[in-house]
């Protein structure tokens, strides 16, 4: 497998660009103590990287990827998780083999250290698989001390919703009120949005019991889609 390995990763930097090289670590915020500092990247943009994801996922197996999720390179470890997804997601896939994935995925956390790394990844994976088994792994996540680990949690629970279970995110969401983490706020105010686009009545009550302390950020993202008069409503509540 090593060869699909070096392929991956030749097809990556093929298709690098200075520019967005250059840009993307400002975005992502690789500096001196930001929240991706030191992660490096090759410019390659998320629909060439899923192209290569698709092209090659059949063929690798899963411990092949280790030395593609523990790059250095930031592209390099987002497709991986694309490859991961696809194969999750495939048809033919068996339950013993969609363990191993999520194996492989918690066992590599430390390398999904970045908002899109977690965004692309954790309710497609984890939040399909343990939706019909015991939490615990999200819970734990959940009370970590890990950035990335506390987001993992909360978007996990985005498959959740999608299957009109509400309870874990505004569990995690109330309890996430007074988190420090800007990144937590928008994750958090997503998915209460996410709640409120399916069942407003479910979103209206949080915020009746919550509005008030919850941060800016995260107030203005769970009320982004409620009519402009209902807006200015719970804004003026802060």
């Amino acid at each position: 497998m090593k060869q699909i390995q070096e392929q991956i990763l030749s097809d990556l930097k093929k298709e690098g660009n200075k520019e967005k090289a250059d840009f993307f670590p400002k975005f992502f915020k690789t500096g001196p103590g930001e929240y991706g500092e030191g992660d490096k990247f090759l410019g390659v943009t998320v629909p060439i990287q899923r192209k290569i994801a698709k092209k090659y996922y059949k063929e690798i197996d899963i411990p092949s990827l280790k030395s593609l999720i523990t790059s250095p390179f930031h592209e390099v470890r987002l497709t991986t998780l694309f490859i991961l997804v696809l194969k999750f997601e495939s048809k033919d896939i068996t339950e013993k083999k969609q363990k191993e994935i999520v194996d492989f995925y918690l066992k590599h956390t430390n390398s999904i250290n970045n908002w899109d790394l977690v965004d692309s990844s954790a309710d497609k994976i984890l939040g399909a698989f343990f939706f019909q088994r015991p939490r615990d792994v999200l819970d734990t996540f959940h009370i970590s001390k890990d950035l990335w680990k506390n987001r993992i949690s909360i978007l996990s629970t985005f498959y959740f919703i999608r299957k009109n279970d509400f309870k874990d995110t505004l569990r995690y969401c109330e309890s996430y009120l007074n988190h420090k983490h800007d990144l937590i706020h928008k994750a958090t105010g997503w998915m209460l949005r996410e709640i409120g686009n399916r069942e407003k009545k479910t979103l209206i009550s949080f915020l009746q019991s919550n509005a008030a302390k919850m941060p800016r950020t995260m107030l203005r993202y769970a009320i982004e889609k409620l009519p402009e008069s209902e807006r200015k409503f719970w804004l003026s509540v802060k």
